[in-house]
């Protein structure tokens, strides 16, 4: 019988919780993992986990942070995660921020934050997570050569996002072209979300971007 969501996670989250103090004491992400990973992965408010699914499914040598505050989210990522694969990857339902600040520098080889909340109200603004303390934090824990990628389908938030990305020195916009961010890659998988965004008439940007080489 397939278990039910609330007994998932019961029996499957706290021993795929990331723990947050021993990482912010040793700074060694590769103990939090149950097997050997090369290589580790953060996705900032993965919803219902399609994006971090297929990354997973992907990327076998990698390990994953997924950081998402709502039980609804966690649950149906757990429900959707083969079990051979919850050794390779850690779960934060908290601030995504307290996991970079743990972090030690130069740990990620890639950071995702997709469709994050925009919070349109100006009054709202520093509860978006791109600011210039996050942006900072994410610099410092990528590795050279690490990318950052972004989504919106919200116009403001995408030009909040781009002023404070592009304002950091270490980061490298990845567009030549209008196409580099308007079509998304194949190595992007499209989320529920994001469907509902296009069937709604509302155009997502795709954002990449690279730590410069140090």
């Amino acid at each position: 019988m397939r278990m039910g969501r609330a007994a998932l996670l019961d029996s499957v989250l706290p021993a795929m919780r990331l723990d947050l103090p021993a990482l912010a004491a040793d700074g060694d992400w590769r103990a939090q993992f149950g097997t050997d990973i090369d290589e580790l992965c953060l996705e900032v408010g993965f919803g219902s986990g399609e994006h971090l699914l297929w990354q997973v499914a992907n990327a076998p040598r990698a390990g994953f942070i997924g950081c998402e505050p709502f039980i609804n989210g966690l649950a149906a990522f757990i429900s959707a995660l083969p079990e051979h694969e919850r050794p390779r990857v850690k779960l934060h339902d908290d601030d995504a921020l307290a996991i970079l600040r743990a972090l030690p520098d130069g740990s990620l080889s890639r950071c995702y934050i997709l469709f994050p909340d925009p919070w349109p109200k100006n009054r709202h603004a520093e509860r978006r997570f791109v600011q210039t303390a996050s942006v900072a934090e994410l610099v410092r824990t990528l590795v050279p050569g690490g990318q950052l990628r972004f989504a919106s389908d919200d116009p403001g938030m995408i030009d909040w996002a781009l002023m404070h990305l592009r304002a950091h020195p270490a980061l490298r916009w990845q567009a030549d072209t209008a196409a580099d961010w308007r079509i998304r890659p194949d190595d992007w998988p499209e989320t529920r979300y994001e469907r509902k965004a296009i069937a709604a008439g509302r155009k997502p940007a795709y954002l990449r971007f690279l730590r410069a080489d140090d």
